[in-house]
């Protein structure tokens, strides 16, 4: 087995078990490596550094994988396996459900959410759900005048 670090087209980098080289270039040709993130099958190795091995019996024997990928069994021959936290992917996934739910839902205010926040809070307009954008400065001014407002939750997307 070898593992290999990866890189997807959006930056990605996650790791993943194969039988041999020729096998992970076979799986990356035909598009059957996903990357856990974002699910980009376009993936390529990433910089690694050399694994050392070990002296005694042990010499030759992949070094066991921390988390949840280390405790079950290696996989099938020929078969991938992407080392995730599942935490992690369970949390992106629930901040994706958020923005799409507020995005659905609300109106979007663009560059004007500090105004539209005001007018809402103030009752000059009706209210109702807003996102936009707002500099550090207009966001502190918010908060000092009491105006309830959150963040939308970044996902690794919004990086790319």
């Amino acid at each position: 087995m070898i593992r290999y670090t990866l890189r997807c087209r959006k930056d990605h980098q996650f790791e993943a078990w194969f039988r041999s080289s020729d096998d992970y270039d076979a799986q990356a040709r035909k598009k059957r490596v996903p990357c856990p993130v974002c699910g980009d099958t376009k993936v390529e190795k990433a910089l690694m550094a050399p694994a050392i091995g070990r002296a005694g019996k042990d010499k030759g024997k992949p070094e066991p994988v921390p988390g949840p990928a280390a405790e079950t069994a290696a996989p099938p021959a020929g078969a991938v396996q992407l080392v995730a936290d599942p935490r992690r992917q369970a949390l992106i996934q629930a901040m994706r459900e958020l923005r799409a739910k507020i995005t659905e839902n609300a109106d979007y205010v663009g560059d004007k959410f500090a105004e539209e926040a005001r007018k809402i809070h103030y009752n000059e307009t009706e209210p109702r759900g807003i996102y936009g954008e707002a500099s550090r400065e207009e966001a502190e001014a918010l908060a000092e005048e009491g105006i309830e407002f959150a963040p939308l939750p970044p996902v690794p997307e919004d990086r790319n």
